[in-house]
């Protein structure tokens, strides 16, 4: 028996009778995959549209009661904030992205109605080569437009501390919980000066909105249009930080990986994107390979902690499925950091003291089902 469910379910019936002048409400409830936080999600669809009351509800929400089918959000209060994902939701929203409307919440139990943006996330569409370049056209518009109308001044920063901290998940969950590694004063002495590296280039950078996770996973193609600005979810984290985070995160994917070519050239086209609505001055002719520079950089932040973040998930929540993504993160930690004189020294440390221990931790979990 889910007691959570069976209470998430009850409530959102409530709700969507009495937005519709207490029509019943019928329809089945199916189980969505869910992500890497406490959260689960649940879909009810309906037999039939709904009516909403014009008395009770707003034309936006009136409009999202049109539709025959509302997601579910389980989010326990102990875990998860809803106040949190319902302001930057709308603060998302108002800067001109689509994020899902919040129909209704209950702070108190921990749940959400939204409207539900369906299950065509880009991931898929991107495996299979399907409009590709509209895809990531129509993300880098809705990052452009995230980066000049979000209100930064009521987001935390991306300061050093959150930084490190991040980092430091590397040392903690990777190297000590999954490998066994005990780090020495030397090595942990080498970690601390490659992260002040790495946070004094992401603290250098233009700092904008950031949503935190813009990738493959966290964006939906809307209507079936690969062309319209995509779905945005999972954006509760979002923080003011360096710009070329979210880039990185949509280009440099945990889940998938672009020919370095093609790669460079939507690196340039967002960077133009962002020189013309004023974001970044156009600079003279270094402007482009230091631009370059600064994703790479933030990049090798953003893969070095998802490692950790990934062992965690495994070890600490029991979800497996993260571990199978690993290979392709250590991949981009070691082909971007060979680019980088500065991170020589740390490259050694991993090529020739973590990754036989790492590779021989993971042959096991590799050999086994992706969904076990």
């Amino acid at each position: 028996m889910d007691i959570r469910k069976d209470a998430l379910v009850q409530w959102a019936r409530h709700c969507l009778e009495d937005m519709s002048g207490h029509s019943p409400v019928e329809g089945a409830i199916e189980t969505v995959s869910g992500d890497a936080s406490f959260r689960r999600y649940f879909r009810i669809r309906l037999n039939r549209a709904l009516e909403s009351d014009a008395e009770l509800v707003s034309t936006q929400i009136g409009n999202c009661l049109q539709s025959t089918q509302f997601l579910l959000v389980d989010a326990p209060p102990e875990h998860e904030d809803c106040r949190q994902f319902v302001r930057i939701a709308n603060m998302f929203r108002r800067a001109g992205l689509a994020t899902p409307i919040v129909i209704e919440v209950d702070y108190e139990q921990g749940f959400m109605l939204l409207q539900d943006f369906g299950d065509s996330l880009y991931l898929p569409a991107l495996q299979q080569g399907e409009h590709v370049d509209a895809l990531y056209d129509a993300a880098m518009d809705s990052l452009i437009a995230l980066q000049t109308g979000a209100d930064c001044e009521v987001l935390p920063p991306y300061d050093r501390a959150l930084l490190r901290k991040e980092l430091d998940l590397f040392n903690v969950w990777f190297c000590h919980e999954f490998l066994g590694l005990s780090l020495s004063e030397q090595e942990r002495d080498l970690l601390a000066r490659t992260w002040t590296f790495l946070e004094d280039a992401a603290l250098a950078q233009p700092q904008v909105a950031v949503h935190r996770d813009y990738h493959s996973r966290n964006l939906m193609i809307r209507d079936g249009s690969p062309d319209a600005l995509p779905g945005v979810i999972d954006f509760q984290d979002a923080v003011v930080g360096a710009n070329t985070y979210d880039l990185v995160s949509l280009l440099r994917d945990c889940y998938i990986v672009w020919p370095q070519e093609r790669l460079e050239a939507w690196v340039m086209e967002f960077r133009q994107k962002a020189v013309a609505n004023g974001l970044i001055e156009k600079g003279d002719e270094t402007a482009e390979s230091e631009f370059m520079r600064d994703f790479d950089l933030m990049g090798l932040q953003r893969h070095i902690k998802v490692i950790g973040i990934f062992c965690r998930l495994y070890l600490r929540d029991g979800k497996r499925r993260y571990m199978f993504d690993i290979p392709l993160v250590i991949d981009y930690v070691l082909t971007v950091a060979a680019k980088h004189p500065e991170m020589e020294e740390f490259l050694q440390w991993l090529r020739s003291k973590v990754l036989p221990l790492a590779q021989g931790k993971l042959a096991p979990i590799l050999a086994t089902e992706v969904n076990a």
